[in-house]
Parts: C-alpha cells; structure tokens; sequence
C-alpha cells in the first residue's frame, strides 16, 4: 500500500480523509456503520459556548444535486460537550477536531479555551461563517478584519492545531485566507455552503422556515476546486478542501488542487461509509499511478 498518512501543522493523520462537520454527529452515532480508526479525522458537529435551539423546521431541502439546509447550529453548549460527550470519544483511536462557532471574538476564545483542556482533542476549526452580533450580523468570514479579529482571540486562548474554515460567500477568499493566515491560523479549511435557496411553487412559499440555507453536495464541487486551487497558491499554510466530494475521484482532484487533506460532508448522509471508500480509492490511485506517499501529488495539477 501507499504511504497515506499526512501531517497538517502538527496533526498527525494516517490518511488525508476526514468527516465535515455538521454531517457526522459527535462520530459515536456512525460505529456501527464505519470503523472511526480507519478515519483521519472526525470533525464534530458544531459547538457553541452556550446551547443553541437552531432554526424552526423546515430546515433541510433537497436540491438538484446537492441540499440546502439551515439548522443553526443547534447544539447543548461547550460545557455538555466536555462533560458528556468527551468521556466517550478520548479512548478511541481516532483524531476528533471541535468545530467552535461563536457570535463574538469572546464567545469564540471562551469555547476554545475550554475544548483546550481537553488533553484527546489535537485541534480545533473555526466556523467564521456565523453573524457577527457586534456589526449588524455580518458574517465574520465575509471581511478581513472580522476573520482576523476571530482568529487573534482564540489564538490567544487556544495552543494546538488552529484550522480555520472559510466561507466562499465573499469577493475574494485568497484576501481572507491571508488575513487569517497572519493572525496565526495553522491551517485553512474550505469551503464552507454558499448561500441559497428552495422555492415551493404549488404552494408559493419558501421552502425552509427562514428562507435562505447552506447549499451543498456535487453541485458546489467546481466552485470548492476553483477556490481550493487559489487559496493553496495564496498561502503557506496547509489547505483542507472540501465541497461536493462524493468519491475517490473528486478528493483526488482536491488534492491535485494543492489540497493537503479532504472533508467529506453531504456523502454521509448517503452512505456513511464514504470515508473509508474515498481513503481507498486514493490509496488504489497512488499505486495505480506509482506514487509511494499522497504528498507526491499534492498540488501536482499543471
């Protein structure tokens, strides 16, 4: 076999592949489905300092090709994260990564700075696509100043892997990739949903409670490539992709992208054994090709 491991600013992974978050519970909730320790990493759902009820139903849609979905980051909180969650997951051989979301430089430091005790979590990625409560709800990843600012508190509080998951809902994501590599993110994550929308005709009315969602799934993919290839050649810091990757084939094209690693999202929602296929099929692609180890064709695209 090929050598898959990979290292992503000090996060030792034995392949490029791991779980979005959002998509795959707290890991616990697919065991019986896929063995966790065949995975690179397992990027929880969506934590938050305090708990989050997350938007009226209806908030998923199906699209063509892909699905819309506005939770709102429902969750119980950080504090029910450490106390109930993590006894279960620190004695598996897994890599599990927090994704903290917050609506304040503040509440962003105090929830990693908690996740931070925890000696079997190696990392964390910053959700910076949510609203800014300070400057009138924008996004904190649409500016520079407002990912940087983010990035500057936690990294203050928080001492391990610091990824950092951008939004493609902005003019230029190589500016924002740079901002935040500079205020001292290890690495960066992209691309989170682009914004949009579902529209019942029979019943003229907008299909999720409120009105707009996270779009994801294949039809994103060619966005996610584009802007996975820009980024890789804008910064210096290690790029996780991720955007419609279904199979072995498109995790491989991110990775020819300049991509060090891959997230797989909307694919476990239909089969829950997708990382372990793709994990495989980039595995049967170095062989086939006769590269030793997945970083001989990181960035390999001419």
């Amino acid at each position: 076999m090929a050598d898959l491991s990979i290292n992503i600013a000090g996060l030792q992974l034995k392949n490029p592949v791991m779980t979005a978050s959002g998509t795959f519970g707290y890991g616990l909730e697919f065991q019986d489905f896929v063995p966790l320790d065949g995975i690179g990493a397992i990027i929880v759902k969506g934590t938050t300092l305090a708990p989050r009820q997350g938007n009226p139903y209806p908030r998923m849609a199906e699209t063509a090709q892909g699905m819309l979905n506005c939770v709102g980051l429902q969750n119980k909180g950080v504090d029910y994260f450490c106390r109930n969650i993590y006894p279960s997951l620190k004695d598996i051989p897994a890599n599990f990564i927090v994704n903290v979301s917050g609506n304040s430089p503040e509440d962003y430091a105090e929830c990693a700075a908690r996740i931070n005790e925890l000696e079997g979590i190696p990392a964390i990625e910053l959700n910076i696509s949510c609203p800014n409560v300070k400057h009138g709800g924008m996004a904190f990843g649409t500016t520079t100043d407002g990912a940087a600012s983010v990035v500057r508190a936690v990294r203050k509080a928080y001492d391990k892997t610091l990824i950092v998951k951008l939004s493609p809902n902005v003019t230029s994501i190589t500016d924002i990739a740079l901002a935040v590599q500079d205020a001292g993110a290890d690495a960066v994550s992209l691309i989170n949903t682009l914004m949009g929308m579902a529209i019942d005709a029979e019943r003229r009315r907008r299909v999720l409670s409120i009105g707009t969602g996270g779009l994801s799934g294949p039809a994103v993919k060619p966005v996610a490539l584009r802007m996975v290839w820009q980024v890789a050649h804008a910064v210096q810091i290690p790029v996780i992709g991720l955007g419609g990757i279904m199979t072995a084939t498109d995790a491989i094209e991110f990775l020819l992208a300049g991509a060090s690693a891959v997230e797989i999202g909307t694919a476990n929602f239909i089969d829950p054994t997708t990382t372990i296929r793709v994990a495989q099929g980039i595995n049967d692609y170095l062989e086939r090709h006769g590269f030793q180890h997945v970083t001989d064709i990181i960035g390999l695209c001419e």
